[in-house]
């Protein structure tokens, strides 16, 4: 009789105790993974922030002290309605001399300038004065525009007046204002994602006003999920969604004219612009969602998106690998249905 042979158990027995023990020791050893929220307000909205950590000792405190300075110093540089802000600053400045502006203000100008190229203007962050005109923005006007008004403010506007140069910029119009709040939001998300993972987290989820951008797992170890709004004019949008989305450490945004409009003399308008007529659009296409690396760029590819029909945007986004989009479109009989490019998957779509 062997040594073995005398063990209480089996090899085989003994080599499935040695790895349940061993897989139970792990278990004991390794922490939960830990769901940690935050919220507050900036931008005319609200933001949500989720980190998932096996810490337990987390400083909740310190993150949220860290949100809300990024968030405070994302305003101070592109904020429209802060008077003492450096884009309203720069609104104001009417000398045709190169400007100073830090990198926050060049970044978001130079990625705008990028995305008017690629869509000859269906996005323009010099729509101030025109935005205004309709109703929109810190300075409202009252009342619809005459074409006479609207070509006014269209002969002092246009992408193709505002040049960049190394650490500035300049106008070549002294009359031109920019607007960045199509594009603001998604560069806000990208900030405060890029601050929490140099803490150190991994897996995170970013949100202000709808756009998102996310890295890493939740805390069951499934990728994020967000859903997609079904677009309905209204004062208070509804929560029913279109579809939902797996979004794989990449960020989305969502533009419809459902989230912003005005009501005058009983006429809805939404805030989408075409900047290349000075009038809201009107389009087949009720909202776009755009999935791309950066939440600044899906921000601003999902406002021009809505500017442009459904064809015209699948076919300009067809050729761009690094974007995905999803239109929810409304078909000639009053219909609705849901068009994507092959790679923006999607679960349980509505239409």
């Amino acid at each position: 009789m062997t040594v073995l042979d005398k063990l209480p158990f089996k090899p085989i027995q003994l080599k499935a105790l040695l790895f349940l023990g061993f897989l139970f020791l792990w278990m004991a050893c390794s922490s939960p993974l830990k769901l940690y929220t935050f919220s507050g307000q900036t931008m005319g909205t609200t933001y949500s922030v989720k980190i998932v950590s096996e810490n337990s000792v987390i400083d909740h405190g310190k993150i949220q002290k860290g949100i809300d300075s990024v968030l405070t110093l994302v305003n101070q540089h592109l904020s429209i309605w802060d008077p003492n802000s450096e884009i309203s600053q720069f609104n104001q400045n009417r000398q045709q001399v190169l400007i100073v502006v830090s990198p926050h203000l060049r970044n978001v100008i130079s990625k705008s300038l990028e995305i008017s190229e690629a869509t000859k203007g269906a996005f323009d962050i010099t729509v101030f004065d025109l935005m205004s005109l309709w109703g929109f923005g810190p300075n409202p006007r009252d009342g619809l525009p005459t074409h006479v008004q609207i070509e006014e403010i269209k002969n002092r506007t246009g992408y193709q007046n505002i040049i960049i140069e190394p650490e500035a910029v300049r106008k070549l119009n002294p009359d031109l204002k920019l607007d960045v709040n199509a594009i603001a939001k998604g560069y806000g998300v990208d900030q405060v994602f890029e601050w929490i993972l140099e803490q150190g987290f991994e897996s995170v989820f970013v949100e202000i006003g709808g756009e998102v951008r996310c890295a890493g797992k939740n805390q069951n170890g499934q990728h994020w999920r967000v859903g997609i709004i079904d677009p309905e004019i209204s004062a208070s949008p509804g929560e029913e969604l279109s579809a939902v989305v797996n979004l794989d450490g990449k960020a989305m945004a969502t533009s419809g004219n459902y989230r912003n409009f005005i009501e005058i003399n009983g006429q809805i308008l939404g805030h989408t612009i075409d900047p290349r007529t000075g009038y809201p659009v009107e389009t087949d296409v009720l909202s776009v969602s755009v999935i791309t690396n950066s939440c600044m760029e899906a921000d601003g590819w999902a406002t021009a998106l809505m500017v442009l029909n459904f064809e015209e945007g699948n076919k300009l986004v067809s050729d761009r690998k690094e974007l995905n989009a999803l239109w929810i479109v409304e078909t000639m009989d009053g219909q609705r249905k849901i068009e994507k490019t092959e790679g923006f998957i999607i679960e349980n779509p509505k239409y």
